[in-house]
Parts: C-alpha cells; sequence; structure tokens
C-alpha cells in the first residue's frame, strides 16, 4: 500500500515537473522574443515599448518559480559538491535526503503559506501593478504558493524516500 502511493506520488511529480519545465522553457523563448520586439521598436523605430519590460519580469517571475521543483526533482538544483564528495556515502545519504528535505520543507513552507497569504490580499484589495498598463496582481502573486508548493510535495518526496533508504540499510545490516 505504502509502495504503491510512493509510485503514485512520484509519477504524479514526475508528470507535473516535466509539464512545467516545458512550459517555463516556453515562457523564456516567449521572454526573448518580446526583449527583442521592445528593442528594436526602441532603437530601429524610435519608438518606446513599456510593456515587453514588464512582460519580461512577469515570464522570469513565473519561469523561475515553476521551474525550481522540476530541478530539485532531478538533482540538478545548487548543491555543495565541495563538501559532499569529502564525506562518506552513508553521511553524504543522510544530508542530502533527510537533513537538507527538512531544512528546505521549513524554509519552503514558509514561503508558500506567506506567498499565499499575500496572493490572497492582492486578491481581496484588487492589486495593480504600479505601471502604466496597472495589470492586476493576484494571477501572478498566486504561481509562488502552487510553485513552491510542488516543491514542498518534491522535497516531501526525496524525504520519503531518503528515509526507506535507510530503513533498507538497517535491515541488510540486521541480516
Amino acid at each position: 500500500m505504502l509502495n504503491q502511493l510512493k509510485q503514485t506520488l512520484d509519477w504524479l511529480i514526475e508528470r507535473a515537473s516535466h509539464f512545467i519545465m516545458v512550459f517555463a522553457g516556453m515562457l523564456v523563448v516567449l521572454m526573448g522574443f518580446i526583449t527583442t520586439y521592445g528593442v528594436i521598436r526602441r532603437y530601429v523605430f524610435n519608438s518606446p515599448e513599456f510593456y515587453s519590460f514588464e512582460f519580461s519580469v512577469i515570464f522570469l517571475l513565473l519561469s523561475f518559480v515553476l521551474v525550481v521543483a522540476a530541478l530539485e526533482r532531478k538533482n540538478r538544483f545548487i548543491r555543495v559538491d565541495i563538501v559532499s564528495n569529502l564525506l562518506p556515502e552513508s553521511a553524504n545519504n543522510i544530508i542530502l535526503n533527510i537533513i537538507a528535505p527538512i531544512l528546505g520543507l521549513v524554509f519552503i513552507s514558509v514561503l508558500t503559506w506567506k506567498g499565499g497569504v499575500d496572493a490572497m490580499f492582492a486578491l481581496r484589495v484588487g492589486q495593480t501593478s504600479s505601471s502604466a498598463w496597472r495589470i492586476p496582481l493576484f494571477p501572478i502573486k498566486i504561481i509562488i504558493p502552487i510553485g513552491y508548493g510542488l516543491l514542498c510535495l518534491v522535497l516531501i518526496a526525496r524525504l520519503c524516500r531518503g528515509l526507506a533508504s535507510i530503513k533498507d540499510s538497517i535491515k541488510k545490516m540486521r541480516n
């Protein structure tokens, strides 16, 4: 039962991470086109266009917040290899798969909670950007708790795998 739940959670997180990585990649490409359009319009046609900068900032925020969970899922996020290479395999496994996810969960859960509170505040008061365009900020701000919530799920899955590997190694030592 627990193994089936773990497999289902892994499959769900893998599919969501893959979709989000593709979506974030498309946002980066779109950001490049929009920035190029703004630069061409400003310097070639001498007609400044202010919306391209705002779109680029929004797409950069969205792509970063959404892709962090996918990168963590694929073990491609930042870590200090200099320290982890000096430690024995068992200590490295405990640090990377148990201690780091617990510390990450504490930090990311606070970001998720506060991001959700801020997004709900933006929805309640009808908060808009300070630019001439005055776009509503709730749809942008709600992406933060969604992306970091997915990162919390990835960290929980990593912690479960780390605990399962330690449990398996204890069983092997007993036999």
